[in-house]
């Protein structure tokens, strides 16, 4: 009996490391993907920059033989109501050409992987102070990490960008919109404007207009 209660402890114990064994393997193998990103997105950042172009957006999806590394550019100075405008089919092109050959040369991603090169589209992302300046005027829909007037999800005109704030004009909002601010028709009407500190924002994107 006392044999096998050793042999018991034993294989508590050595379940135990193993369990903490994968969780540090996990660990590293978390912080090897966020590394290889950073270098992925400056060598990007480097390139872009030698075109007069910009990365608006960097990341990578699926996995294995799977894996896609997507780049969103746009051009600095393009026209505010255009999101496309400046970016050409040769731009996104002739990035390709060069940065693919770059993360080639300098081994910067260790597994295959399919490059996809793109402008950012009419829903856009906005995730640095000068792109919420370049586009007031602009419809724009967010969500605040901490809610605003008991809401976290807003959609309006960006209205000015000044001090760290946003000043959102609610009364372009959709009707889908508003209920889900839980916004009456009334105070849509009465142009209710709403205004969200910058450091507040989780995530944004331009709404189309058509």
């Amino acid at each position: 009996m006392t044999a096998f209660g050793g042999a018991h402890q034993w294989a508590q114990a050595h379940f135990f490391v193993a369990e903490e064994s994968a969780g540090w393997a996990w660990l590293q193998v978390i912080g090897c993907m966020a590394l290889e990103l950073d270098r992925v997105r400056e060598i990007a950042e480097r390139v872009a920059a030698s075109s007069g172009l910009e990365v608006v957006d960097l990341e990578f999806r699926g996995s294995g033989k799977g894996r896609m590394l997507r780049v969103f550019l746009d051009k600095p100075g393009a026209a505010a109501g255009d999101p496309l405008a400046g970016v050409t089919h040769g731009d996104c092109a002739n990035f390709s050409r060069e940065f693919g050959t770059i993360l080639d040369v300098e081994d910067a991603i260790a597994t295959s992987y399919t490059l996809e090169v793109s402008s950012p589209g009419l829903d856009r992302k906005l995730t640095k102070a000068a792109e919420f300046e370049r586009f007031v005027g602009s419809r724009v829909k967010l969500t605040t990490r901490n809610p605003v007037n008991n809401n976290r999800y807003f959609e309006g005109r960006l209205e000015s960008f000044r001090g760290g704030v946003l000043t959102l004009d609610l009364s372009v909002s959709s009707h889908k919109s508003r209920r889900k601010m839980k916004m009456g028709a009334a105070a849509a009407e009465q142009g209710q404007k709403i205004g969200i500190e910058f450091s507040n924002v989780e995530k944004a994107n331009l709404v189309p207009e058509i």
